[in-house]
């Protein structure tokens, strides 16, 4: 026979119900993205109403907030704001914030207890002038540029300080020429319109060097950004640009002709990504920079993973505002570069000897004041860097997820490789003592000073070296002499730069291949022409 429940039970079971509603509301607030999507709009209803609070306020009250002015980062001391530009390298971070502006939701917030605010600004004066402001914590830029922000004395007395590399530009940059131009040689004489100062004017320099010309040799046509650039390669105005893709395949489809000559796909170690700040923001921030620079490696490991980097297309098409497919394409443009890639390139790995962020600042710190677009010399790159938040986190970034990139894996010389033509060659005159193949010391320095870098910058291309004598002595005995001396050069970059064997190809011309105007050796300075060592980049 059913018994009825006491006023006591009654009570209990209530309880108890109760319990189980605020236990599993509290649950469902915390670990489902419904009680996400609550606690946001939440968040968002109370800016709202703090928002009509703060109407009231004088309009010089509103301007103090900035460019920061949501209520989840206005004066939010927990708050890391980051200009960014249109730029495929940003994913990782976009990805790990679950987008652009700062949210609960971030793996930041989740994982760091902090923020993140990322804006997008072009202009990279606007967003100088908001970063001297304080508007800004955090700047892109690359490397190579790095010294415009740190020359000028009202700048350098901020400190300027790179923290952290972003990505490698991976075909996101290009060299685009018309008809009849097939090499980098070809580029002599010839207009050539660029962007200054910018990035374009180091892969110029660096691609010139590669066929032993300079920037007095060719005509520059100087613009403020990529876009005209490429506006101006339509015109009959130059021969060749310096642009960004996608303008590189649309400016060529749009010239009858003309063609990419090359692009960062192929001088693979040129154009770095970093972001700065300054040293006294680095350092009251401290937790938040650690935090930031840890998540953002996370976030390349984690981009590895089809799913994962579907999702962080996704952020950044919505970021930059284009098709998720035009996102997918910027992605591919760009490497992504690991903890143990930080490592190299800020010299925290004393065997590393590929191109690091000091190689590239410090040679267009130089150059930059030579070609009169900076007045004066920055500090050395160990002055204008924090390497704080790599450190911090090297512990906690083991494994091969975080390991730096690898070499190209190069496949052995073919006989095609002997004949391809050549889109860059530089003739070196490395000196031989009479029927000797042994580089002396001073071979070795011509060497280093004269290619190692361009093999360094053209990292994902092949390296023809080829030997050439002049007519003394016997043919067959030049053609195998000479063999052996384009073999020991090889030898010397892959033993001091540790360079992959199978990306040379060694050929002896002997005499065959004389200088023009040198064909007969009458002079001896012809011979001294003819003797010499041939570097040509080819595909790999």
């Amino acid at each position: 026979m059913a018994r009825r429940l006491t006023i006591f039970s009654k009570l209990i079971i209530t309880i108890l119900i109760l319990a189980l509603l605020f236990f599993g509301g509290q649950w469902l607030l915390n670990n489902t993205q419904v009680g996400e999507n609550l606690k946001n709009k939440a968040e968002q209803e109370q800016a709202n109403n703090n928002s009509g609070t703060s109407d009231a306020k004088s309009s010089s009250e509103k301007k103090s907030g900035g460019l920061f002015n949501r209520s989840d980062s206005e004066g939010d001391e927990n708050t890391l704001k980051v200009q960014l530009v249109m730029w495929g390298g940003y994913a990782p971070g976009l990805y790990f914030n679950e987008g652009a502006e700062a949210n609960t939701r971030s793996r930041f917030y989740k994982d760091y207890n902090m923020k993140v605010d990322f804006k997008m600004e072009n202009d990279l004066m606007n967003a100088l002038n908001a970063w001297i402001a304080d508007e800004y914590d955090v700047l892109v830029q690359t490397a190579d540029a790095f010294s415009f922000y740190t020359a000028p004395d009202d700048l350098a007395s901020m400190e300027p300080k790179a923290f952290m590399q972003v990505d490698w530009s991976r075909g996101g940059d290009a060299i685009i020429v018309k008809r009849g131009i097939k090499t980098v040689n070809d580029l002599k004489g010839k207009k050539i319109a660029l962007a200054v100062p910018a990035p374009a004017q180091t892969m110029l320099v660096t691609a010139l060097e590669s066929a032993g010309l300079s920037i007095d040799d060719v005509q520059l046509v100087k613009t403020s950004d990529n876009l005209k650039a490429a506006e101006l390669f339509r015109s009959p105005d130059v021969d060749a640009a310096v642009v960004w893709s996608p303008d590189d395949i649309i400016a060529t489809r749009d010239v009858p002709g003309s063609k990419i000559l090359l692009t960062t796909r192929e001088q693979s170690h040129i154009i770095g990504d970093i972001m700065f700040a300054k040293q006294s923001v680095i350092d009251s921030k401290k937790e938040l920079f650690d935090g930031f620079y840890e998540g953002w490696m996370r976030a390349v490991a984690e981009l590895k993973n089809p799913g994962n980097a579907e999702k962080a297309a996704k952020y950044l098409a919505e970021f930059c505002e284009v098709s998720v497919e035009d996102a997918k394409g910027m992605m591919d443009n760009v490497y992504y570069t690991s903890h143990g890639d930080n490592i190299n390139f800020f010299g925290l790995n004393n065997s590393f000897r590929g191109m690091k962020g000091g190689d590239l600042y410090d040679k267009m710190n130089q150059r930059f004041v030579q070609m009169g677009d900076n007045e004066k010399l920055g500090p050395s790159w160990r002055s204008v860097i924090s390497t704080g938040p790599i450190r911090s986190a090297d512990s906690k970034l083991q494994g091969t997820q975080y390991s730096a990139e690898k070499d190209k894996d190069f496949r052995p010389a073919s006989s095609a490789d002997k004949t391809i033509p050549a889109f860059a060659t530089k003739p070196v005159s490395i000196n031989f003592a009479t029927g000797q193949f042994t580089l002396s010391e001073n071979a070795k320095t011509i060497i280093d000073l004269q290619f190692a870098e361009i093999a360094k910058s053209f990292g994902n291309v092949k390296v023809r070296v080829e030997g050439n004598t002049d007519n003394v002595g016997g043919r067959q005995m030049n053609m195998e002499l000479s063999r052996k001396r384009a073999k020991s050069v090889a030898g010397y970059l892959q033993t001091s730069y540790g360079m992959n064997p199978n990306r040379f190809v060694i050929v002896g011309n002997g005499p065959d291949k004389p200088v023009t105007g040198c064909e007969t050796n009458a002079t001896e300075s012809c011979k001294a022409k003819n003797r010499r060592t041939e570097f040509q980049l080819i595909p790999a």
